[in-house]
């Protein structure tokens, strides 16, 4: 008979990214994960692999608890969603240590430049952001809500989703959150 797991799966992995995204891939070793998430190491190999499986298995977990999508693709308002979403980057940032930033940005950083497999998946993220924050901008110009000034919508999109990631890596260095609200402000005047 199979012995069942000590140990629930989704809090380890839970905590695991907390781990990572605060310390980074390079800086957390197998004896730090140990210690940080009351596992010992044999039951995290034969869980989850080996370190970089449970990393990839945090960054998946990430993605899968982030709002984001979810508001681009099911707010009604293209505007009120693209809002939504800076907004509550400035919220969440406010609530936790946002020095930690953004854990896919902070992998691309760290691990993008030397690692294919996690490239390409940090890629095809980018790619599906983009798609959320372009179909969000064609709601929003079909509402009325963007001016037509805004031609190039593909184009808007990436900066959009690379004015979200860029305010999630400021956090990591700036204290004055009026820094980081002007920002936004300026981000969501494209709606002026």
């Amino acid at each position: 008979m199979a012995r069942q797991k000590a140990f629930d799966e989704a809090a380890v992995l839970d905590r695991a990214m907390e781990c990572f995204w605060q310390h980074g891939y390079e800086k957390t070793s197998i004896q730090d994960l140990v210690k940080h998430l009351g596992v010992k190491a044999q039951s995290l190999y034969n869980t989850f692999g080996g370190k970089r499986e449970l990393y990839l298995a945090a960054l998946k977990a990430y993605v899968r608890k982030s709002t984001v999508m979810e508001t681009l693709e099911q707010t009604p308002s293209g505007k009120a969603a693209i809002v939504k979403v800076f907004r509550d980057s400035l919220d969440s940032i406010a609530r936790s240590d946002c020095r930690k930033g953004c854990f896919i940005a902070n992998t691309a950083v760290e691990l993008g430049p030397h690692d294919p497999e996690i490239a390409a998946w940090i890629e095809q993220e980018r790619l599906r952001a983009e798609r959320a924050y372009y179909h969000a901008l064609v709601r929003a110009r079909e509402q009325g809500d963007l001016p037509e000034r805004h031609r190039n919508l593909v184009a808007l999109a990436r900066y959009l989703h690379n004015a979200q990631s860029g305010l999630m890596v400021t956090a990591k260095t700036v204290s004055d959150r009026t820094v980081l609200e002007d920002i936004v402000q300026v981000t969501l005047s494209i709606f002026d």
